[in-house]
């Protein structure tokens, strides 16, 4: 889970890519891929940055990416991958979930860092010893999918007008790549359903509705105290919001009564954008990472309150429902670093949204 300070420093977006070339693993494979190397946010001594790699070449049932940082930064946490560090030299192979890659195909992880005197992002990258080069492109916005992504979404966020829109809102358990929305929009009737949000989704194995606003590292006090929310709520003008947000500010030792304070706030938001729309807010899943032992507490202390603060605020007009996904989710076998749901974490999270989705349909 990124913990990132949000005196951001800047924003620096590297796009290398490299077409197919002669490098391979057999005489008759294609070797090729695209790097985006995004510093996404950047403190004194620390920064946040997120990475896409794309297949242009045969298929890979795994891969290893290797870049070397060219100021001595180090890795401090990393998601959806596993990391090595000899010296600068990094090494980040996939996660028992992202491995498979297709022609096409793209996986996404992203880390905290650290940084003295400089933080320049990396020149090179290789992924299953092939090079991937090419030339920086600068990013003026965290929030504007690359150019060229491809949308796994079968139906747009547009909408129809006759389906239920609905906005899955949190951090990088919702987004990174947040395969339990996938799962959800499967045993969902799709001719009901539009998934809207302002990020696009990843690959999960199979085509779905992928839209969403999880937006990884981050706080939700900052995204209510910065007033980020009216903004992913024009774009996505939703009916329903799934929100499971808080697992940074836990992190961060954040008390609860200040989570819950930008709770209200957004769903202030929510109601000012939409009088009817129905707030549908998780228990969120356990903590345990291996530097927080602080943690899980923090979180049994958080979802004990909100099953009162949401009965203070739900209105007939605009109820808001708690979904407990915390009870009978492990980090041991649901996660596969103690913060981020595997494949097994996924089909349970989607399994208790479901019944409060399927009645908000109703």
């Amino acid at each position: 889970m990124q913990r990132r300070k949000w005196t951001v420093l800047g924003i620096v977006t590297a796009l290398l890519s490299f077409g197919a070339v002669a490098l391979a693993t057999s005489a008759n494979a294609a070797a090729g891929c695209s790097v985006k190397y995004t510093v996404s946010s950047q403190w004194p001594g620390g920064f946040g940055a997120a990475v896409d790699v794309t297949n242009l070449g045969d298929p890979l049932p795994d891969w290893s990416l290797v870049f070397t940082f060219p100021a001595g930064q180090t890795i401090t946490q990393l998601w959806n991958g596993a990391a090595t560090q000899s010296g600068s030299t990094v090494t980040v192979r996939n996660a028992a979930w992202n491995g498979s890659l297709a022609t096409g195909g793209k996986a996404s992880f992203g880390f905290n860092g650290s940084w003295t005197g400089s933080n320049p992002v990396p020149a090179a990258f290789t992924l299953n010893g092939a090079a991937c080069t090419g030339g920086v492109v600068p990013s003026t916005s965290p929030s504007t999918p690359p150019s060229g992504s491809p949308s796994p979404s079968p139906s747009t966020s547009t909408g129809t007008g006759s389906k239920t829109r609905i906005m899955a809102l949190g951090d990088s358990i919702t987004g990174s790549p947040g395969c339990w929305r996938a799962l959800l929009w499967q045993q969902l009737p799709a001719a009901e359903v539009d998934f809207v949000g302002t990020l696009p989704g990843d690959g999960c194995g199979f085509p779905y509705d992928g839209e969403h606003d999880g937006h990884g590292g981050y706080l939700v006090t900052n995204v209510a105290g910065q007033n980020m929310l009216p903004a992913w709520l024009n774009v996505a003008d939703p009916d329903v919001v799934l929100m499971h947000f808080g697992t940074n500010d836990a992190w961060s030792n954040i008390p609860a009564t200040t989570i819950l304070n930008a709770y209200t706030t957004l769903i202030g938001q929510m109601r000012a954008k939409n009088p009817q729309v129905k707030v549908i807010v998780a228990q969120i899943i356990p903590l345990n990472p291996s530097t927080c032992t602080d943690c899980g507490q923090r979180v049994v202390t958080l979802n004990a309150a909100i099953p009162a603060w949401a009965a203070s605020l739900s209105t007939a007009a605009s109820p808001v429902t708690v979904v407990d996904q915390w009870t009978g989710f492990n980090t041991t076998t649901d996660t596969y670093d103690g913060v981020h749901p595997n494949d097994a974490g996924n089909v349970k999270i989607a399994a208790r949204w479901l019944p409060a989705v399927q009645a908000a349909l109703d």
